[in-house]
C-alpha cells in the first residue's frame, strides 16, 4: 500500500508541474485557477509521500519520487507543451524509468 502512495505522489508531482506549465500559458484569471491547481497537487503529493515513508526507506521513496515526476513531466512537456522529443532525451527518460523500477526492485 505505501508503495501505491508513493507511485501517486509521484503522480500528483506531475500534475502540479503541468499546471505550473498551463499556468505560464494562461491569462491572469484564469492561471489563478492553475495556481490554485499547483498548490492543491503539491499538497497532495507532499502528504502521500509522507504516507509511504511509513514503509518505504527515505532515500528511495525521494529517488522514486521525483523520478516519476521528471520522468513524467518530461512526457506531459512533450505530449501538451510540444517540448521536442530527441534520441538522446528518450533515452535518457528511459534510463531514469529504468532506474525507478529498479530501486523498487531491490527495496525492502
Amino acid at each position: 500500500m505505501h508503495w501505491l502512495f508513493l507511485v501517486l505522489a509521484g503522480l500528483a508531482e506531475v500534475g502540479f508541474a503541468f499546471c505550473l506549465g498551463k499556468a505560464k500559458l494562461a491569462t491572469d484569471s484564469q492561471a489563478v485557477w492553475w495556481y490554485v491547481a499547483f498548490v492543491s497537487f503539491a499538497a497532495l503529493s507532499f502528504y502521500l509521500l509522507n504516507l509511504s515513508l511509513v514503509q518505504v526507506p527515505l532515500g528511495t521513496a525521494y529517488a522514486v519520487w521525483t523520478g516519476i515526476g521528471a520522468a513524467g513531466a518530461a512526457v506531459v512537456g512533450v505530449l501538451a507543451f510540444g517540448d521536442p522529443l530527441t534520441g538522446p532525451r528518450l533515452f535518457f527518460l528511459i534510463t531514469l524509468i529504468g532506474s525507478v523500477l529498479g530501486l523498487k526492485a531491490v527495496s525492502h
